[in-house]
């Protein structure tokens, strides 16, 4: 008879705390910038751990996890509940999907800037497209005139300075830590 009490190995006990701390490290730095990170123009510094994805699939749930406890305070509310916590983990899937085989962790992290910067904040631009045609509460106009093409072409121009700079930023600290700590472990 096998005993399901037994408890939980090292291993999963480890990557379930390494999920949790890389959340509450995502959201923490989060609410700390909470009046700069959200909107169409926004830094959010919390942005460049994203390149985490790139050494491990368990960082995809923390990150996911991490949006979805940050945005929380979103203006957006439930919009960007469902879709900031969805595009980020699709955008980090993709990272981890085509970082497998990379060794280097300088290709990690620009494999890791490209699918962010274009994948990821064109999910986001679609997001906030879709929030102020459907007049949600805290939504801004992107300030273009023309359709739905042009208004996703604003909010894509005006997110990806500041992701580009947060994905800086988070590159040179993730690059740091990979060299002192084994993140694929």
């Amino acid at each position: 008879m096998e005993n399901n009490n037994l408890p939980t190995s090292p291993n999963k006990a480890r990557n379930i705390t390494l999920v949790a701390i890389v959340a509450a490290i995502y959201a923490a730095i989060t609410f700390v910038i909470q009046p700069i990170a959200f909107g169409p123009v926004q830094l959010r510094v919390s942005e460049g751990l994203n390149h985490l994805a790139a050494w491990n699939k368990r960082y995809i749930i923390s990150l996911g996890i991490g949006v979805l406890i940050a945005n929380l305070v979103s203006p957006l509310g439930w919009i960007d509940w469902i879709f900031g916590t969805l595009g980020t983990v699709i955008m980090t899937g993709v990272t981890y999907l085509l970082t497998r085989r990379v060794t280097q962790p300088i290709i990690k992290i620009l494999i890791s800037t490209f699918v962010v910067a274009t994948l990821g904040m064109a999910i986001l631009a679609a997001e906030f497209t879709f929030a102020f045609n459907i007049g949600a509460h805290g939504a801004s106009p992107s300030g273009a005139k023309g359709g739905l093409l042009a208004q996703w072409g604003a909010y894509y121009v005006s997110l990806v300075p500041g992701e580009v700079v947060s994905l800086i930023i988070g590159g040179i600290v993730v690059y740091a830590l990979s060299k002192i700590i084994n993140l694929e472990r």
